[in-house]
């Protein structure tokens, strides 16, 4: 099973990705962890990524961003299937995607677009706080740690990411609107896109998921 996931940043895809990753024991390719990871490290390809400013919302050239996904998914865990977060971005990028995968002799399974209105995406980003040991999220609302301000794992003090700050966000969902948005008409011309309402709480939208993925399974 071959899934791409969609949505604005702070739908809540992450979260979803992350449960659909161990029920249907699938890895996950999140093109923004592996960005952050990279420029972290600062390892040689962190420094490339850093020249794209991905704390201020841009993103990263779609041949660069093809080509570690490209090496990803070549993996031999990837080999009965993983789940594409963040990536594609652009149409050009679901080209190269669709090619990738033809050349592999695979195919998309299916395309989830999570949708919830804006001023819930802005509550839930103003909210959220990572752990910048383990990559942790938790919100201070919706999924808070078992103690305030501290990873349930490692209890280190979490933190809100550069990128969650209001202009930041700002910026990336207009990048979002402009660049993402089309995707939604590209695979639903192909038929597979399936909507996601994610408005509810976590538990009630991955309910929705497990029902869809279970029927695209068979």
């Amino acid at each position: 099973m071959i899934l791409v996931l969609l949505g604005p940043p702070g739908v809540g895809k992450g979260t979803q990705g992350a449960r659909i990753s161990v029920h249907f024991d699938l890895p996950t390719i999140s093109t923004g962890a592996m960005f952050r990871d990279a420029v972290a490290r600062g390892t040689d390809f962190g420094r490339i990524v850093q020249r794209y400013k991905i704390d201020r919302g841009e993103y990263v050239p779609d041949e660069i961003v093809t080509g570690v996904v490209k090496a990803r998914i070549e993996e031999p865990d990837c080999a009965n299937g993983f789940l594409l977060d963040g990536y594609p971005r652009t149409i050009p990028q679901a080209v190269s995607l669709e090619g990738i995968l033809d050349e592999q002799k695979r195919r998309l399974t299916g395309v989830l677009d999570f949708e919830a209105p804006i001023d819930l995406v802005v509550k839930r980003f103003s909210g959220r706080r990572v752990c910048p040991r383990d990559g942790s999220s938790y919100h201070i609302e919706m999924q808070p740690p078992m103690q305030p301000g501290l990873c349930d794992l490692c209890r280190t003090q979490l933190v809100q990411r550069a990128d969650d700050a209001p202009d930041v966000v700002r910026r990336r969902l207009e990048v979002y609107l402009e660049k993402t948005a089309p995707l939604v008409a590209h695979y639903k011309a192909r038929g597979l896109l399936h909507t996601i309402d994610a408005s509810p709480e976590p538990e009630t939208v991955f309910s929705q998921v497990i029902v869809l993925l279970t029927a695209l399974r068979k």
